[in-house]
């Protein structure tokens, strides 16, 4: 993506509160705040107009992110009509200053942000499916720039449901192949922003280690891995079926051991370097 200049506002001083974000040279804007915040949201100018909006929290049934993707002619009426949902707790939307979104436009915005959310894998997703809208080929390129200031934004104000788990990896630090190995078995991953990703066809210990009763959160780590299909029983071990994001190297260290484990020592580059070694090098 391109460099860009955030501008976050803050009316409040409080960042977990309502705040707007814009970028430079852009006609988009963002509005975002907490569910209790709502009537504060729905009363803003930019609230009144055409645009798209995503609301995130947490899936009942899975205990992960979870989030609805939708378009509106009134954001503010739209947003209105989703009270009734029980699981969400952020919103944010986005609508143009120039007011030149139409409803082609955001039917066309949702449909994408739809597919990128189910790219990224990050949260479950609430929509029963997207509408769609043909645009001409000038339109299509347009949004398609509305769009990647909205990927950039997104995160900025907290929302990363569309940061791919697996992403390019963006420094000489998340490109280095790290490896952990526990009893012949073998996980190959990377660091990223956030933590770590395991990458698919990694290996993990079939069975859980003594120190894992005092940490039962790589008991239930392991259990909602398997339920989701993350993790499966294989010959003698466990497999990772898809790449997965860890808030940080111990946290993935520990699932692959079945039990707590100091990430900083157990994942190692291909020469047998610790990370830790690595990151004091």
């Amino acid at each position: 993506m391109p460099s860009a200049t955030i501008k976050i506002y803050l009316p409040h001083g409080d960042p977990k509160r309502l705040r707007t974000g814009e970028i430079s040279n852009w006609s988009g804007k963002a509005v975002a705040g907490p569910r209790t915040e709502l009537e504060q949201l729905l009363r803003r100018d930019e609230a009144a107009n055409v645009g798209i909006y995503l609301l995130t929290g947490i899936d009942p049934m899975s205990g992960g992110p979870a989030v609805y993707i939708g378009e509106a002619e009134s954001i503010q009426t739209r947003l209105k009509q989703h009270l009734d949902k029980d699981f969400w707790n952020h919103v944010v939307y986005f609508t143009s200053k120039d007011e030149n979104l139409t409803k082609s436009h955001i039917r066309y915005l949702e449909g994408r942000l739809i597919e990128l959310a189910k790219a990224a894998g990050r949260a479950n997703l609430n929509n029963s499916q997207a509408t769609t809208s043909r645009l001409p080929e000038s339109d299509r390129a347009d949004m398609e720039i509305f769009l990647e200031k909205i990927e950039q934004l997104l995160p900025a104000l907290g929302v990363e449901v569309l940061v791919p788990i697996a992403a390019p990896p963006e420094s000489k630090e998340e490109a280095r192949p790290l490896y952990c190995e526990i009893s012949g078995l073998k996980a190959t991953g990377h660091l990223t922003p956030n933590g770590m990703v395991v990458l698919a066809k990694s290996q993990a210990a079939p069975n859980l280690r003594p120190s894992a009763k005092d940490y039962p959160w790589v008991i239930n780590a392991r259990k909602q891995l398997l339920k989701d299909g993350v993790l499966v029983k294989a010959d003698g071990h466990l497999l990772f079926t898809k790449n997965h994001e860890f808030s940080s190297p111990s946290a993935a260290a520990a699932v692959v051991h079945g039990g707590t484990a100091n990430g900083r020592t157990a994942w190692k580059d291909s020469e047998g370097q610790t990370l830790k070694k690595l990151e004091s090098s």
